[in-house]
């Protein structure tokens, strides 16, 4: 088993790592859009999501992966509303590759983000 750790993406906030690959699979921890100096990007959910995604792309890499390679994505939202604007975003970071997927809103996210992502995938 071996961590991930990477300083193109933000650190992890608490006991836990970026990422784990471990029998040729890539685990992430949920990505939320903090820049990879510690603060919180600015904007809305639009700047948030594309900040996830520059995480999740920056640990899946630093794990041996890409978005390419993803089987499995979670994504959590703060509000469903925001569904549509978070999916057009994840789509056009995933083209016609097309991973399973769950999507759930919840109550509070870390930081009080407006949306995080984890994901599974292969290693190279």
């Amino acid at each position: 088993m071996n961590l991930i750790q990477t300083d193109k993406a933000s650190a992890a906030i608490g006991p836990y790592s970026q990422g784990i690959v471990t029998g040729g699979i890539v685990y992430t921890s949920g990505q939320i859009p903090l820049t990879p100096e510690g603060s919180l990007v600015e904007g809305g959910v639009e700047e948030q999501t594309h900040q996830v995604f520059k995480n999740l792309s920056a640990v899946l890499e630093a794990g041996g992966s890409s978005l390419g390679r993803v089987i499995k994505a979670t994504v959590f939202i703060k509000d469903m509303n925001d569904f549509g604007t978070i999916n057009e975003i994840y789509a056009s970071y995933f083209g016609d590759h097309k991973p399973a997927r769950s999507c759930v809103e919840v109550a509070r996210l870390p930081k009080d983000v407006l949306v995080e992502i984890e994901a599974v995938a292969l290693a190279k």
